[in-house]
């Protein structure tokens, strides 16, 4: 009986562990973006971890409350979901998700390109004094405070990115290692032809140069380009690899992920909320305002990569639970890419 379930099984823990995710990422910003106490200072409040009990008003209770309640809520409908679609396969599930963290990446993607330009342009155009004749007075002040080039510049580019990454849906790193190169190449120029260098052209590179590598990482996973070094792996049948990968995931992968989240995330003043919360930029006075997103980078590359080894995890629970030893098998980079000429890589 559980044997025949644990496609069932396995489904629900995935969706649960992607629900959660975003849980967890939406709880980080009610509580502190918007001040909302959420789950954890209602579990204080009660003294329900043993901790000193930490006092909360009652419409901070019923706040607490409301995001328990919705947070419970989610997690059950997509229980629900999951036995309501019973009949999808494991390697439909892994797809889907494949194709989830393939839409963050593509929208982190276009963030990075969209922002590092027209950040990199304000930059040089304030720096050599031009921004007050393009943008008058009051805005060239405003632009020069990190909050407000945040909230009215960066943000609507994330929003439009949204939507790029859902029209534009081809894209490659190969554009972001072009763009370094590109920018490299013009600091190269402009210090040793015409004596000329800013703060702003070596932010880029480190702004495009951090997203290649943090956000191609999935992609990567998928394109079986990470290095592996073994000595046993190479020479194992299919579902002894499927066995080593899924141990992988769940033991590793996923684990490393979460960690990240929870240490860059756990409190007000910890390594990715505290930048984000306070637009911090570098101390290089005329450089681009982005120091606080190459914070964020973290999230986009636990995200994407805990939901890509979820998806592999599928993937490979689906290759130990079919016995087929000699029947034709699409590896995990031919069923996410739909190539099934792709190079068979470790699989």
């Amino acid at each position: 009986m559980i044997k025949n379930n644990v496609p069932l099984i396995m489904r629900g823990l995935a969706y649960v562990m992607v629900s959660t995710l975003f849980l967890y990422l939406i709880n980080n910003y009610l509580v502190y973006w918007q001040d909302m106490p959420g789950s954890y200072n209602l579990a204080l409040h009660y003294g329900w971890l043993g901790l000193e009990p930490d006092e909360l008003s009652g419409e901070q209770v019923r706040q607490a409350w409301g995001q328990v309640i919705v947070y419970l809520l989610i997690l059950l409908a997509s229980v629900a979901y999951v036995i309501q679609s019973r009949p999808r396969t494991l390697e439909q599930d892994s797809l889907r998700f494949a194709r989830l963290s393939a839409y963050i990446i593509r929208f982190a993607f276009w963030s990075v390109t969209l922002i590092g330009m027209i950040d990199m342009i304000i930059s040089f155009l304030r720096v050599e004094n031009l921004l007050e004749y393009v943008a008058g007075e009051w805005l060239t002040q405003q632009l020069g405070r990190p909050i407000f080039r945040g909230t009215y510049v960066h943000y609507p580019l994330l929003v439009l990115s949204l939507f790029m990454a859902a029209w534009l849906r081809q894209i490659s790193f190969s554009w972001l290692a072009l763009y370094c190169v590109l920018a490299e190449f013009l600091i190269v120029i402009t210090r040793f032809v015409f004596s000329y260098e800013q703060a702003y052209m070596g932010d880029v590179v480190r702004f495009w140069y951090a997203a290649l590598f943090l956000f191609a990482s999935a992609h990567t996973l998928v394109e079986e380009g990470h290095v592996r070094v073994d000595v046993l792996y190479t020479g194992f049948r299919r579902r002894k690899k499927a066995l080593f990968d899924a141990i992988g995931c769940v033991f590793l992968g996923i684990p490393i992920c979460w960690v990240i989240l929870m240490h860059g995330m756990g409190g007000r003043g910890n390594s990715i909320n505290s930048p984000l919360l306070t637009f911090e930029v570098s101390q290089s006075g005329y450089g681009m305002y982005v120091k606080y997103i190459m914070a964020g980078f973290l999230i986009i590359f636990s995200v994407t990569m805990l939901i890509q080894f979820v998806s592999f995890l599928l993937y490979n629970i689906g290759q130990l639970l079919d016995r087929g030893e000699h029947e034709e098998h699409l590896t995990y980079q031919q069923l996410v890419t739909g190539n099934k000429n792709a190079a068979s890589g470790g699989h």
